[in-house]
């Protein structure tokens, strides 16, 4: 097994949690306040965190020394892949909070994450052959997220919301292929940085011609979008720009879809939740697919 394979994955799957725990701030968001006004809040909340993050890392010498000259590194290609990807990430973001508040939790979970079929069929598009073994790890991810989000609590059947969510997962795919594009050759807090003030420009174009925002939305939203903005914004999407680099975007799918089962989870550790046998099996085969697309492949032999 690559160290640095293993090592980008475990990165990938600390986002995960991340994003897994703010399922439960989004819902909350989404009761106080427009979807994208949440989105802005959180959204601006990231730029602010990213560039004091920036701040405290040129200071502490750890920008990329073959850079070019001055702050931002390779400029260009640094705006071009931030917008492409704060676009992708914008439409995907106000796709799941419009959703999210129009079904399940567990729905809005398992059609979100199913991304992790999408990914590898979008990179046979784009030339990319993932192997017999990663099908199989993608198959075993879908199953154990429909045992996980789906198994006797709802149906597949889709009504109202519930098709941006379908959207949202074709979205989340083109951003994670943006990012798998862009992320080896740019800073990742940097990157993070431009795709969040992306997001955070659009989201307030939209919330000021469609939403009506008042001081006290803000305020009884406050801790969710704190933990949202800093969090799942700022911290663990740079963790999946990072995460992304030099790694398979069909493992980076299978790690980062994970954010069911650490949903579920944190529910159970945290709220008192309980969860089924289904529910555990769902979660034990999430993990072994995981853990089966990070072992090596054998060598073929010759006689």
């Amino acid at each position: 097994m690559k160290n640095a394979q293993l090592h980008n994955t475990l990165l990938l799957m600390g986002a995960s949690f991340i994003w897994g725990t703010a399922f439960v701030a989004q819902s909350v968001g989404a009761d106080y306040m427009g979807p994208y006004t949440f989105l802005a809040s959180r959204s601006w909340l990231a730029c602010v965190f990213l560039l004091g993050l920036m701040a405290v890392l040129r200071k502490a010498g750890k920008t990329n020394p073959a850079a070019e000259p001055g702050f931002w590194q390779n400029r260009k290609v640094l705006v071009k892949g931030g917008v492409f990807c704060g676009t992708a990430l914008f439409a995907a973001s106000a796709a799941q909070q419009i959703g999210i508040g129009t079904t399940s939790t567990a729905k809005a979970g398992f059609m979100t994450a199913l991304y992790v079929v999408l990914v590898p069929v979008f990179g046979v598009l784009f030339g990319r052959r993932p192997g017999v073994k990663l099908w199989c790890c993608v198959a075993a991810s879908v199953v154990g997220l429909y045992l996980l989000c789906l198994a006797g609590h709802d149906t597949l059947s889709l009504t109202g919301g519930e098709w941006m969510l379908l959207g949202c997962a074709f979205l989340f795919c083109l951003q994670i292929m943006l990012v798998d594009h862009f992320s080896p050759q740019l800073d990742g807090v940097q990157l993070s940085f431009v795709e969040f003030f992306t997001v955070s420009v659009l989201s307030t174009v939209f919330m000021l011609l469609f939403e009506h925002p008042t001081v006290e939305q803000f305020r009884l939203a406050a801790v969710s979008i704190a933990y949202c903005g800093i969090m799942s914004s700022g911290v663990a999407y740079t963790l999946q720009i990072v995460g992304q680099k030099a790694l398979d975007p069909t493992i980076a799918s299978l790690a980062m879809c994970l954010e069911s089962v650490f949903s579920a989870l944190a529910g159970w550790l945290i709220l008192g939740e309980t969860l089924s046998t289904t529910e555990l099996c769902g979660c034990g085969l999430m993990f072994a697919a995981i853990v089966v697309s990070q072992l090596p492949d054998r060598k073929k032999t010759t006689c």
